[in-house]
C-alpha cells in the first residue's frame, strides 16, 4: 500500500461530489448560471481513447456543450417553437367549429391532463440527460432508442413542408409593398375589341384568384406536376438560407434571433387587435366567436380535436423541446418553465382568435353590405314584376340603394316572404346575414392567404398592415422551424460527433433539394399530403412510447428522485399519477381514434379546378396512397428496427465507448485505464482495470449511485451498468492520480 493512502482517502471524503446534481451545480466557479459545461469519460475498449459525453471530440479533447446566454433567451426559444402558425390559423377555426367559447373548456382540461405533464416530461429528460432525443431515449432504454430516430425523421418531414409555408409568406410579404395591393381586385384582359375580367377571377374572388393562380399557379390535380414555379422556388431558397444562417452556430446564433422572431408576433397581434376593434363589425365577430354552444361539448369529436391541438401546439414528440432543454443548467426549474410556456401558448391562441374574428367580423360586415346592395337592386328590378310596391315600407327609399341598411333590407324580405310564401324562393333573394358570413369556417392557408388578405384590402393603409401580417407569419414559422431543425441537428451531433456547421449546411441543402417537390405547380397538394400523413400518427406513437419508457421502463419512482435532485423539491404527486396511468391511457385513446379516423377516411385532397374556379375533393391516385402509407411507415420504422437489433443482439446492448467518469470538486479529470497496469494506478472506477469493462449504453451519460453496495450495485435504470461515477473504495490509490 502506498504510504500516502490515508491522505488520499481524506481527500476523497472532502472533495468528491455526491451526485450528478452536485457535480453540475458546482461547475460554475463564478456562479454564472448559464456557462458552458463539459464532461469527459473514459473508454475502456480498444485503445483507451477518451470520449466527451456532452458533445464532439473522440480523441480526449475537452469539448464544451453550448448553453443559453440567459433564462429569457431559453424561454423565448421554447415559446417560439411551441407558438407557431397553428395558433393563428388552426385554433380559431377549431374554436369556431366546436362550440365557440365552450371549446376552451375541453381544451384547458386536456392541456392540464395531457399537455403540461408531457411537456414537463420532455423538458425534464432533456435537462437531466443533457442530450438530444436519440441520446436521451437510448439512455432510458437502449431497446427504445428508435424513439429518438423516429423523432428526427418526423422533424425532417415536417421541416420539408413547413418551410414551404414560410416561403409562401415571404412571397406575399414581398408583394405587399404596393398600393393598391395586387390582390385588391380582379385583373382585366384587354383585346382589340373589348376589355373583360379574367373568368377564373370573376367566378371566385380577387384574393382567391391571386392565391391559386398568381402565387401557386396551381394545377388541376396532384398527377399534373406542371414544372417548377420559379417565384416560389426563389422564395423557398431564401427561406432555407435564413434558417441555415440562423442555425449554423447552434443556439449561440439562433438564440439571438429568438428575441425578434418570438416577440415580434405579439407586437403585431396586439396592433391588429387594437386596429380591428376600431373597425365596424369587429365586435360582431368577437361575439360570434365566444357565444358558447354547450351542446357541442358532449360530442367525442370535439374532445379528440382539442386533444390533437394541445398535442401539436406544444410541439410534443418532435425532439425540439428536448434539444432546447438539454442546453440548460442542471438545476433549472423546468416545472415552472413547462407551466409558463404552456399557458403562454394557450393565451397566444386566444389572442390570435380575438384578432382573427375581429378582422373576420369587419370583413363579414363589408360582405354583408355588398350582399344587401345586390339584393336591393334585385328588389328594385322586380317591383311591379313579382313584387308589389305596397310591400315596401314607406320609410325605405329605394331610389338611393346605397342608403338602405341591413335592418331595412331584412324588414323588407320578412314582409315579402310572409306574403309570397311559396313563390319567395323563385325571387332569388338572399338572407344576407352576418352570422352566415362568419359561419363560413376557414383555416390554414384559406384563412391566411385568402380570407385575411381580403379583409386587409379594406383596411386604411392596407399595404402597411399586409407587410406586418406576413412578416408576423414569417417569424411565427421561423420560431417553429428553429426548434424543428434543432430536433434534427442536436441528436445527430451528440450521437455522431460531426461539426455543427457542416451538418447544418448539409441538412438545409438536402431539405431544399427535396423541397423542390413542393414548389412545382402541384406542390400545394403534396404539402397537404405531408401535413396529413407524415406527422400525426407517427408523433402520437412517439409520445406514447416516451411516456411508457419513463413511467414503466426507467421507473416513475427513479424519475421522481431525479427530479428532486434537479429541482430541489419533489414535484406534485399529480404528475406521478398522470405519467403512470392517466396520460398513457388518454394518449392510447387518442391514438386509436386517430387511427380509426385515418382508416375510415379515404385519402383525399382538395384540388382547385381552373375551369370551374372552385375547390373539389379528389381521391389520391394509387401511387399517392402508396406515398401516404410510406410516410407513416418510414416515420415509425426506426422504433421496431432498433428494438429488433437490440433484442437479437445484432447491436450489443452491453458494448459502449462510455464507461466511467472521474472528477474532483466540479472539475472533470481525464484518466486512461492502460491494460497491464496495476490496479493501484487506476483512478476510481466502478470495476478494476483487470475486470471486464462495464457494459453501458452508448448514449448514456450521468448516473447517480443508489445504495451503498460495491461496484456491481451501480446499475443503470434500464438494467445495464451506469456510467461509473461510483467512487470505489480503493485505499491503494496513488496521490498522483488525484
Amino acid at each position: 500500500m502506498p504510504k500516502n493512502s490515508k491522505a488520499v482517502k481524506r481527500e476523497l471524503d472532502d472533495d468528491v461530489t455526491e451526485s450528478v446534481k452536485d457535480l453540475l451545480s458546482n461547475e460554475d466557479a463564478c456562479d454564472d448560471s448559464f456557462k458552458k459545461s463539459s464532461l469527459i469519460v473514459n473508454n475502456h475498449e480498444g485503445d483507451g481513447k477518451e470520449c466527451d459525453v456532452e458533445e464532439g471530440g473522440s480523441d480526449g479533447e475537452e469539448e464544451e456543450r453550448p448553453a443559453w446566454n440567459s433564462k429569457l433567451q431559453y424561454i423565448l426559444a421554447q415559446v417560439g417553437f411551441s407558438v407557431g402558425l397553428g395558433n393563428v390559423w388552426r385554433f380559431p377555426y377549431l374554436c369556431q367549429k366546436n362550440g365557440g367559447g365552450a371549446y376552451l373548456v375541453p381544451y384547458l382540461i386536456l392541456l392540464i391532463l395531457i399537455g403540461i405533464p408531457l411537456f414537463f416530461l420532455e423538458l425534464a429528460v432533456g435537462q437531466r440527460i443533457r442530450r438530444g432525443s436519440i441520446g436521451v431515449w437510448n439512455y432510458i432504454s437502449p431497446r427504445l432508442g428508435g424513439i429518438g430516430f423516429a423523432s428526427c425523421v418526423v422533424c425532417f418531414f415536417v421541416a420539408l413542408y413547413y418551410n414551404v409555408i414560410i416561403s409562401w409568406s415571404l412571397f406575399y410579404f414581398s408583394q405587399s409593398f404596393q398600393q393598391p395591393l395586387p390582390w385588391h381586385e380582379c385583373p382585366l384582359v384587354k383585346n382589340k375589341t373589348s376589355t373583360y375580367v379574367v373568368p377564373e377571377c370573376e367566378k371566385s374572388s380577387a384574393t382567391t384568384y391571386y392565391w391559386y393562380r398568381e402565387a401557386l399557379n396551381i394545377s388541376d390535380s396532384i398527377s399534373e406536376g406542371g414544372g417548377l414555379n420559379w417565384k416560389m422556388t426563389v422564395c423557398l431558397l431564401a427561406a432555407w438560407s435564413i434558417v441555415c444562417l440562423a442555425m449554423i452556430k447552434g443556439i449561440q446564433s439562433s438564440g439571438k434571433v429568438m428575441y425578434f422572431s418570438s416577440l415580434f408576433p405579439y407586437v403585431v397581434l396586439i396592433c391588429f387587435l387594437v386596429r380591428a376593434l376600431l373597425l365596424k363589425g369587429s365586435v360582431d365577430g368577437i361575439r360570434h366567436m365566444f357565444t358558447p354552444k354547450l351542446e357541442i361539448m358532449l360530442e367525442a369529436k370535439v374532445w379528440r380535436e382539442a386533444a390533437t391541438q394541445v398535442f401539436f401546439a406544444l410541439g410534443l414528440g418532435f425532439g425540439g423541446v428536448i434539444a432546447f432543454s438539454s442546453y440548460n443548467k442542471r438545476d433549472n426549474n423546468c416545472h415552472f418553465d413547462a407551466v409558463l410556456v404552456s399557458f403562454i401558448n394557450f393565451f397566444t391562441s386566444v389572442l390570435a382568435t380575438l384578432v382573427v374574428f375581429a378582422v373576420l367580423g369587419f370583413k363579414a360586415n363589408i360582405m354583408n353590405g355588398k350582399c344587401v346592395t345586390q339584393n336591393v337592386n334585385k328588389i328594385v328590378a322586380l317591383l311591379g314584376n313579382g313584387i308589389e310596391e305596397s310591400l315596401i315600407p314607406h320609410h325605405i327609399n329605394l331610389t338611393q340603394v346605397s342608403q338602405v341598411s341591413a335592418e331595412d333590407y331584412h324588414q323588407m324580405i320578412d314582409i315579402i316572404k310572409g306574403v309570397k310564401e311559396d313563390k319567395y324562393e323563385k325571387l332569388g333573394l338572399e338572407s344576407c346575414s352576418i352570422e352566415d358570413e362568419l359561419n363560413k369556417a376557414v383555416q390554414g392557408t384559406g384563412l391566411a392567404f385568402i380570407a385575411f388578405t381580403e379583409a386587409m384590402t379594406h383596411f386604411p393603409a392596407s399595404p402597411f398592415w399586409s407587410v406586418m401580417f406576413f412578416l408576423m407569419l414569417v417569424n411565427l414559422g421561423l420560431g417553429s422551424m428553429f426548434g424543428t431543425i434543432e430536433g434534427i441537428l442536436t441528436p445527430l451531433i451528440d450521437t455522431f460527433k460531426v461539426r455543427k456547421e457542416f451538418l447544418t449546411v448539409g441538412c438545409c441543402v438536402l431539405a431544399f433539394s427535396i423541397g423542390l417537390l413542393f414548389v412545382q405547380r402541384s406542390g400545394n397538394y403534396f404539402v397537404a399530403m405531408f401535413d396529413d400523413y407524415s406527422a400525426t400518427l407517427p408523433l402520437l406513437i412517439v409520445v406514447v412510447l416516451e411516456n411508457v419508457a419513463i413511467a414503466w421502463f426507467y421507473g416513475i419512482d427513479k424519475f421522481f428522485e431525479d427530479l428532486k435532485d434537479m429541482l430541489g423539491f419533489t414535484p406534485y404527486r399529480f404528475y406521478y399519477y398522470m405519467w403512470k396511468y392517466i396520460t398513457p391511457i388518454l394518449l392510447l385513446v387518442l391514438l386509436c381514434s386517430s387511427l380509426i379516423q385515418l382508416t375510415m377516411t379515404p385519402p383525399s385532397y382538395s384540388a382547385w379546378i381552373q375551369e370551374e374556379a372552385k375547390e373539389q375533393t379528389l381521391r389520391f391516385p394509387t401511387w399517392g396512397i402508396i406515398v401516404c402509407i410510406s410516410l407513416v411507415v418510414m416515420a415509425i420504422m426506426p422504433v421496431p428496427v432498433v428494438f429488433g437489433l437490440r433484442y437479437f443482439n445484432i447491436i450489443d446492448e452491453n458494448t459502449s465507448g462510455l464507461s466511467t467518469v472521474s472528477y474532483k470538486k466540479g472539475r472533470i479529470i481525464k484518466e486512461n485505464a492502460r491494460p497491464g497496469e496495476d490496479d493501484d494506478t487506476s483512478l476510481i472506477q466502478g470495476k478494476s482495470p483487470s475486470e471486464a469493462p462495464s457494459p453501458m449504453p452508448g448514449n448514456s451519460i450521468y448516473r447517480k449511485q443508489s445504495g451503498s453496495g460495491g461496484p456491481d450495485a451501480d446499475t443503470a435504470p434500464n438494467g445495464r451498468y451506469g456510467i461509473g461515477y461510483l467512487m470505489a473504495d480503493m485505499p491503494d490509490m496513488p496521490e498522483s492520480d488525484l
